[in-house]
């Protein structure tokens, strides 16, 4: 049993920065890729952002890559992505996940990842 609770989502201007949080609880957090995920309203669920076991190895959607970063601590059992220059095209629902293997790079897909957060809002405004 994996729980995946996300937070620090919110509104903010464009230009602006935000950094959200994803809290693990249950066993083997440290052994997994984890990733993040967002959904526009009427959107597929779009892949953002994804980081090995490790905190070692990142992969990012091409068009995220430069703005967005994403990282992890395992002591505290915690990914966070930290955006950076937002613009209203970026407002969506968050999701993290985690990933089914410990490796980052190539899992782009949501069949990639065993479990998912609630999602956390985030909104730009222009």
């Amino acid at each position: 049993q994996v729980q995946l609770v996300e937070s620090g989502g919110g509104l903010v201007q464009a230009g602006g920065s935000l950094r959200l949080s994803c809290a693990a609880s249950g066993r083997t957090f440290s052994s997994s890729a984890m990733g993040w995920f967002r959904q526009a309203p009427g959107k597929e669920r779009e892949f953002v952002a994804a980081i090995n076991w490790s905190g070692g190895d990142s992969y990012y959607a091409d068009t995220l890559k430069g703005r967005f970063t994403i990282s992890r601590d395992n002591a505290k059992n915690t990914v966070y992505l930290k955006m950076n220059s937002l613009k209203p095209e970026d407002t969506a629902v968050y999701y993290c996940a985690r990933g089914r293997t410990p490796q980052a790079m190539g899992a782009v897909g949501p069949n990639d990842y065993d479990y998912w957060g609630q999602g956390t809002q985030v909104t730009v405004s222009s």
